[in-house]
């Protein structure tokens, strides 16, 4: 736990965050920040208020300026395997451990700090939209785990990853029930653990 210094006297906080732990399909990615405070991109933010063309370009910003960042993608078999919340803090760690910096301290997006960590850790609820590094690692989780989904929208045709990217949406659900589950589906989440 991070304890007597402000983390606003902390000069090197890696902020941690994740996109998809929701989605019945497709991996869930991590990513972890260390913003260059001389060099912090404009209008970061929790990605959900985001829109993609200005995740985007925020997401080209935040790798170019970052002191350093890391994506990690959890892949299904993993969620299934351990469960969603303790894949998600696995990859968490991960993610910090890999920065190719060691982090005075590592702020992480919810209500449970990861054990691993090469540093203190401080879990903030709704730290997405409070501390700019949790912002970043926001925005690189989304914009990374929607460009893997629209990819596996062409790797795998007809269950439409590319509009929903994995969530169970009416239409996804249906090409579920047309077409049988595919390698990215977690099979331990409903519908799936019904199939």
């Amino acid at each position: 736990m991070i304890k007597a210094v402000g983390l606003n006297e902390l000069r090197n906080v890696a902020g941690v965050d994740e996109a998809g732990r929701g989605p019945i399909a497709g991996p869930v990615c991590v990513a972890a920040v260390i913003l260059d405070p001389a060099v912090v991109p404009i209008g970061l933010d929790d990605s959900k208020r985001l829109t993609p063309a200005r995740r985007d370009r925020l997401f080209d910003e935040i790798i170019a300026s970052a002191r350093a960042s890391c994506i990690v993608f959890v892949p299904p078999q993993e969620i299934d395997r351990l469960n969603i919340r303790e894949a998600t803090l696995r990859g968490m760690a991960q993610a910090v451990r890999q920065l190719g910096q060691q982090p005075e301290a590592a702020v992480i997006d919810g209500r449970d700090v990861p054990t691993g960590l090469p540093c203190p850790g401080r879990a903030i609820i709704g730290g997405d939209g409070i501390h700019p590094a949790i912002m970043a690692a926001s925005i690189l989780a989304k914009v990374a785990r929607d460009r893997a989904m629209v990819a596996a929208g062409l790797r795998y045709p007809g269950y439409g990853f590319e509009r929903h990217k994995g969530y169970g949406s009416r239409g996804h659900l249906d090409a579920l029930a047309q077409l049988g589950p595919t390698p990215l589906h977690r099979m331990s989440f409903a519908p799936l653990a019904r199939v």
